[in-house]
């Protein structure tokens, strides 16, 4: 898609105390991606310093911009109203601390643009790696991930992982529940399995963060994940075919 036409695009970036990061991240995404686009930094507040980072990067870039989420704290909040805050037809979500690789945007947009709901970008396939993420946190992520894989053949090996393209009209068509975490990755999987929706993956090297804190608490989201890893082994029921008789004969 030409810029003309508008961004291919929209990279949406939830964001909380990141200041340290955020520009050299955004730098990463100016030089990586070679597609039109848009990308949507999303704050909860306009203290937090990362908002006046990326507003005065706007001046300079006006493909990068900041919003103020009103929706209430958390990732999956802001997430979803960065969402609606942007306008491409593609949806891509990554995060501000630097552990996604931007090279793979280009690559999941244009699986989108082939027919797939969901492009994720895995750590768990064969070429992808993850490094230096905590024991708990990777064990747990790659066990649900390998499993959904192997059982409920979602079409990704790391459905956990929130570095995702989206199709605008399959978030449009099934919606965004998720309220507090990043179960939101796992949320829209577990909905396209169930909806026999066509999943994608490419392989990704996610790096653990090298600058400030992960919000991630294991114990507070698991439940929340485990909601929708059970979703996916489910299946949304087919309305039976209306009876030829119960349309009437066209005479009425």
């Amino acid at each position: 898609m030409s810029e003309s036409t508008g961004p291919a695009c929209s990279i949406v970036i939830p964001a909380r105390n990141e200041a340290e990061s955020i520009i050299s991240v955004l730098d990463r995404i100016g030089d990586a991606v070679t597609l039109a686009f848009e990308c949507v930094v999303v704050v909860d507040e306009v203290i937090d310093p990362t908002y006046q980072m990326v507003a005065d990067l706007n001046g300079e870039d006006s493909r990068f911009r900041v919003v103020v989420n009103d929706r209430g704290p958390g990732p999956a909040n802001a997430i979803r109203f960065g969402v609606d805050a942007s306008f491409a037809p593609v949806i891509v979500v990554t995060m501000a601390d630097g552990s996604d690789d931007p090279r793979a945007i280009d690559d999941l947009v244009r699986l989108i643009d082939r027919g797939v709901v969901i492009a994720a970008a895995s750590r768990y396939m064969a070429g992808g790696q993850q490094v230096g993420a905590p024991f708990l946190k990777s064990m747990m992520s790659r066990l649900a991930g390998l499993t959904l894989s192997w059982f409920a053949r979602v079409g990704t090996h790391d459905a956990t992982n929130s570095f995702k393209a989206y199709d605008r009209a399959f978030l449009d068509e099934v919606g965004i529940d998720s309220e507090h975490g990043f179960e939101m990755g796992i949320e829209l999987v577990a909905k396209a399995r169930r909806d026999r929706r066509p999943v994608a993956e490419i392989p990704t090297i996610w790096i653990e963060r090298s600058m400030g804190t992960s919000g991630f608490r294991v114990g507070k989201w698991l439940p929340r994940y485990l909601r929708w890893y059970l979703v996916a082994y489910t299946r949304r029921r087919r309305r039976p075919p209306t009876p030829v008789h119960a349309m009437g004969d066209g005479h009425d």
